[in-house]
């Protein structure tokens, strides 16, 4: 086997040990899970929200309204109206995005993402699925990660407002 082979067999075997990392953290919202086509989220969501969502796409930084949300509340998935984050664990990172350091129990699936070349982990909503941003390890204490995510992937429910139901 020479180094070309040998450098695609590793390449290959790491995608696949990592396409199962995803399959293992969301593996626990199955029985919750909810299944649409992209069609039909295109069909439910303005189409920036569905891009960011379902296509991976990034909202340019600084745009979102939600960086400047500072009353209590949850942000939910903006896709299914699953809550994924509290308020109590946003910040202000400095990236122009919203900042979590900490994510709602089982509310989220992480995978590795290579776009950049260099591997980040994504993260999405465990629930649909929907692409909300990237984790990284350079946030404030007590976790030390900063959840970095896409205004357009979330809703807002201020304390004491009723949330929309779930999607079905």
């Amino acid at each position: 086997m020479n180094r070309r082979q040998s450098l695609r067999t590793l390449l290959a075997a790491s995608l696949f040990s990592l396409g199962g990392h995803r399959i293992a953290a969301a593996a626990g919202a199955d029985r919750h899970r909810l299944v649409k086509s992209k069609a039909e989220w295109a069909r439910l969501l303005p189409g920036p929200a569905y891009a960011v969502l379902f296509e991976e796409d990034t909202e340019p930084p600084g745009s979102s309204p939600l960086n400047h949300e500072k009353r209590d509340g949850t942000y939910l998935c903006a896709a299914c109206y699953q809550p994924l984050f509290d308020s109590a664990t946003k910040y202000d990172s400095g990236t122009g995005w919203p900042s979590f350091w900490q994510p709602l129990a089982g509310a989220i699936g992480t995978q590795r993402d290579f776009k950049l070349i260099l591997p980040r982990t994504e993260y999405h909503c465990a629930r649909c699925g929907g692409h909300q941003g990237h984790v990284f390890d350079d946030g404030p204490q007590p976790t030390g990660k900063r959840y970095c995510n896409n205004g357009l992937a979330l809703y807002f429910v201020a304390r004491g407002d009723t949330p929309p139901p779930l999607r079905t």
